[in-house]
């Protein structure tokens, strides 16, 4: 083969390698989250396939062309039908726990797509004439780690944030059906077959998903039946409920919305006032409300587009903000009256960096004096886990005692509303007991 074409295939490697691994990774996030736990094991299982396949690689000593050829079109069958959203979805909901799920999905898609392509430097090296072994081995590498860096940038900040996760996943799949072509440019047989993976493949990613994919999150309107809603509709986030709208006049939204609306308007008596609202979701806590100014932040710079489109029917109410949480109530000068944190990338998966103590502290910059803070945490009903004691014990840390509501006691998991007023920082809590007891002295210097 010619130099030109053997790196061109080395590329396509390094390309679709990095490339998978980076598709594997948001393909994840609808199911298990994004948090350090979960990406950790991930690049750790790629990276010891992609090694396994270095040591097998070395190991071919015959029809050089042919083994690459074979494993770039295994490659493209995986990625392309096993990393598209209706593959990863159909391995979730078919196994549980959804930790099985993900070292199955780990263990029979990932990592055969990294120990496949991870043969290709080591064995191509094999057809490059150089005077020196070190040579042919490090332009080889030179391809491939270059293949790498531009997969990673191009798919995440160019085509899945313009044409979705699908388009990255049949991206990779037909340009290593490319390579397998480049390889193999007169074999009608693997031709037929490679026609067929790319069938699969366009199949899988362009018609069978009716989730509306972006870089950040998958989002599908349905039809929803809940107490008092005349034909409701849900938007999921992730394979998650979001928000709940209906055609009732006025509408009826989800339990929490309802029960924070009620509490700034009813309760609070909130009137033109400014609320930094962190999530967007499908931009309920606005709707058709005149009385007070919103602000929205949320990531994905197409939510509000999608929402209004598919979802609310209409114009979203308020300001709208792309830009990460915890970024922008550390860099915003604007001062709020409320800031209601309801942010998720799953269903009661919060991002690991807007549950740290840090975070509190920094949303109590863009809260007036007195303004309120209100968190709606998923989290177990009877507030026993470690995650939820530890969670609450963070927020009452910066903010000092918050009201606790529960709103579905009954269930497993529930929608927890934390309330906190914004003030002075608060002393370290004392216990009463029979020894040292400090009540009366403690009320009396708190009226």
């Amino acid at each position: 083969m010619a130099r030109f074409l053997l790196f061109a295939v080395v590329f396509i490697e390094g390309f679709c390698s990095l490339g998978a691994e980076v598709i594997a990774l948001r393909q994840i996030i609808p199911h298990m989250g994004s948090s350090i736990v979960v990406t950790a094991p991930t690049i750790g299982f790629f990276l010891l396939a992609l090694a396994l396949g270095y040591h097998a690689g070395a190991r071919v000593a015959a029809d050089y062309v042919a083994v690459v050829a074979r494993n770039f079109l295994l490659a493209a069958l995986l990625i392309g039908v096993g990393l598209s959203g209706v593959g990863v979805d159909l391995v979730f909901t078919a196994i549980n726990p959804p930790e099985i799920a993900y070292l199955l999905l780990i263990g029979c898609v990932l990592c055969p797509v990294a120990w496949l392509l991870g043969q290709t430097v080591p064995i191509l090296s094999n057809l490059l004439q150089h005077e020196r072994v070190g040579e042919a081995s490090g332009e080889a590498l030179y391809y491939s780690t270059l293949g790498s860096f531009l997969g990673s940038l191009s798919l995440s900040l160019l085509l899945m944030q313009w044409l979705g996760v699908s388009a990255a996943v049949g991206f990779c799949a037909l340009l290593l059906l490319a390579g397998h072509a480049l390889l193999r440019p007169r074999a009608w047989s693997a031709a037929l077959v490679a026609v067929a993976v790319a069938v699969a493949t366009v199949t899988a990613n362009a018609w069978l998903r009716p989730q509306i994919e972006t870089a950040y999150a998958s989002y599908l309107v349905e039809p929803a039946a809940y107490e008092g809603a005349i034909n409701g509709r849900a938007m999921r986030n992730n394979n998650s409920f979001a928000s709940l709208i209906d055609e009732s006049d006025p509408p009826r939204y989800a339990r929490y919305i309802r029960h924070i609306r009620g509490m700034l308007l009813d309760e609070l008596q909130f009137r033109g006032r400014h609320i930094l609202v962190l999530g967007a979701g499908g931009f309920t806590v606005s709707h058709r409300e005149p009385e007070n100014h919103y602000t929205y932040v949320d990531i994905d710079p197409a939510v509000r587009g999608i929402a209004e489109k598919h979802f609310l029917h209409e114009t979203a109410s308020g300001d709208f903000v792309a830009d990460d949480a915890r970024r922008f109530v550390i860099r915003s000068e604007q001062r709020f009256a409320a800031v209601l944190v309801d942010v998720y990338g799953a269903h009661s998966s919060i991002p690991g960096h807007l549950v740290t103590r840090e975070f509190w502290q920094a949303t109590r910059r863009v809260l007036d004096r007195q303004g309120l803070l209100i968190a709606n945490l998923i989290l177990d009903s009877a507030l026993a886990t470690p995650y939820s004691r530890n969670l609450l014990a963070t927020i009452e840390s910066v903010y000092g005692r918050c009201a606790v509501e529960v709103l579905q006691k009954r269930q497993v998991l529930a929608n927890v509303i934390v309330t906190c007023r914004n003030g002075e920082q608060p002393e370290a809590a004392r216990l009463f007991t029979d020894e040292h007891n400090r009540a009366d002295f403690d009320q009396a210097r708190s009226r």
